[in-house]
């Protein structure tokens, strides 16, 4: 979305307290964060009630981010992080810290072919850690760089969670009748 920056002086005008500011914030990033929110709960009810949690946090945390033009990565963290609290009740042990030392093929062709829709389908098939990265990464347009720091992994990490999520999203894509 607006991950280049752009959105900085809307961000600084929050700071600053202008109310109409936050609701500009809000009408641009909603959207982005909510189907963050669903593509990882599978719930459109569930999303509602995480996505409105994850702005309180925004709200909370506001006036302290220190980089306004890094808002994207930062407020897509802040959801991983609600996500994350839901889904640890949900799987007992979403285990946010594993390190894959996979080495990832930068000539996998899935993310060029494939639809958004096509991707959409397949992720409730996937689990938390490869569906977040897809999401990120392919539905929120966000760089490796960014996805790194959201998840809180090094770049290379990400890679090979890309790697081996589009390797399964293939195979439930093609389980589902789609063209490989």
């Amino acid at each position: 979305m607006d991950e280049d920056g752009r959105g900085g002086l809307l961000v600084v005008r929050c700071q600053l307290g202008e109310r109409e500011a936050f609701r500009e914030l809000v009408q641009l990033w909603h959207a982005p964060l909510w189907r963050f929110v669903r593509g990882m709960v599978g719930s459109g009810q569930l999303a509602d009630d995480i996505a409105q949690e994850a702005w309180v946090a925004v709200v909370r945390g506001l006036p302290r981010l220190r980089q306004p033009e890094r808002f994207a990565p930062w407020l897509f963290t802040i959801a991983r992080r609600t996500v994350a609290g839901h889904l640890r009740q949900a799987y007992t042990a979403l285990d946010a810290s594993v390190v894959d030392d996979a080495v990832a093929d930068d000539d996998d062709p899935l993310g060029a072919v494939l639809t958004s829709m096509e991707i959409e389908a397949g992720l409730g098939g996937l689990p938390p850690l490869e569906r977040e990265v897809l999401i990120l990464f392919h539905l929120q347009d966000l760089t490796l760089a960014s996805c790194a720091e959201v998840l809180g992994v090094p770049p290379g990490t990400v890679k090979s969670r890309l790697h081996r999520a589009r390797r399964m999203l293939r195979s439930i894509l093609i389980e589902r009748g789609y063209e490989a």
